[in-house]
């Protein structure tokens, strides 16, 4: 019987958590909300477009789970703070944030735009996610526990031609939780990074019409689905871990970039972004 209901509280471990989701209109924040709403979390959704969200949240409560809806731009610090403050406001605590918003673009560096492909991508990938984190740890400070998931990719691992800046942001986001987890540890607090590979969401609709996504790694490596690293999210937050690489092959794409850096520059270049410029060079002639 002691053993039955160990495995009943394992099994319920995020049943009565409050959980911060942003970015939670579509891709990954969307299906990591129905999942924890489906653990018996309560479910605050975060994200600018606001019919999305109140869709979602209402879809939520008819599958009898609670979710609410609260319009933010991660740009924006004064949005931040309002919706960090109606969750405490509502719920008097946030025991996992879902730290998800963000954006790519695809394209040669000379060729982004200054101010939409650059600079805004830098805020809401990299800023967004340490103004919502600070934003979030005095009240997890106070009670002690809490637990900061933040959402990477393997372009945290390993940086991309035509990834320049999204990679950059997401280096960063890797680096910032490395040093918050070890920051915030003798709090009882939690920090995670992780980093998915390519998935089938909205994201891929968004980053442009580049050479760059028709690779030969792309075909042998297809995208996962957009569920798949949901999962992973909710498997995170009942036992959390420093770090989750999706999927497992990624590992060693990681390794190869940490320990033999030049041979994964020869291979990029050579079967990669040689063949791509060649393209661009092309049609430029033409």
């Amino acid at each position: 019987m002691a053993f039955h209901r160990f495995v009943y509280a394992m099994t319920n471990s995020l049943r009565g958590k409050v959980v911060l989701i942003t970015g939670a209109s579509s891709g990954f924040g969307e299906d990591a909300a129905r999942l924890f709403a489906a653990e018996g979390c309560k479910v605050v959704l975060a994200a600018r477009r606001l019919d999305r969200i109140q869709s979602l949240a209402e879809s939520i409560q008819r599958a009898g789970g609670e979710a609410m809806a609260i319009p933010v731009d991660v740009v924006n610090r004064a949005d931040i703070e309002t919706m960090v403050e109606a969750t405490i406001d509502l719920y008097g605590q946030i025991d996992i944030l879902f730290n998800n918003a963000g954006f790519g673009r695809l394209d040669w560096l000379e060729r982004l735009d200054p101010h939409r492909d650059i600079e805004t991508q830098v805020q809401v990938n990299l800023l967004g996610v340490m103004q919502t984190a600070r934003a979030v740890l005095p009240y997890m400070i106070q009670r002690r526990q809490g637990h900061i998931i933040n959402m990477s990719s393997v372009a945290g691992w390993v940086a991309a031609p035509a990834y320049s800046i999204y990679a950059a942001t997401k280096y960063g986001v890797r680096a910032f939780t490395d040093a918050l987890r070890r920051e915030v540890s003798p709090f009882g607090i939690k920090v995670s990074g992780i980093y998915p590979g390519p998935a089938k969401t909205e994201f891929g609709q968004h980053t442009g019409n580049h050479p760059m996504k028709q690779t030969t790694l792309r075909r042998i490596f297809p995208s996962m689905a957009s569920e798949h690293v949901a999962h992973a999210v909710i498997e995170l937050a009942k036992h959390p871990r420093r770090a989750v690489i999706l999927p497992w092959y990624y590992h060693v794409v990681a390794f190869a970039e940490a320990a033999m850096p030049w041979l994964v520059d020869w291979f990029v270049i050579q079967w990669v972004t040689k063949p791509k410029h060649k393209i661009k060079i092309d049609k430029e002639l033409s």
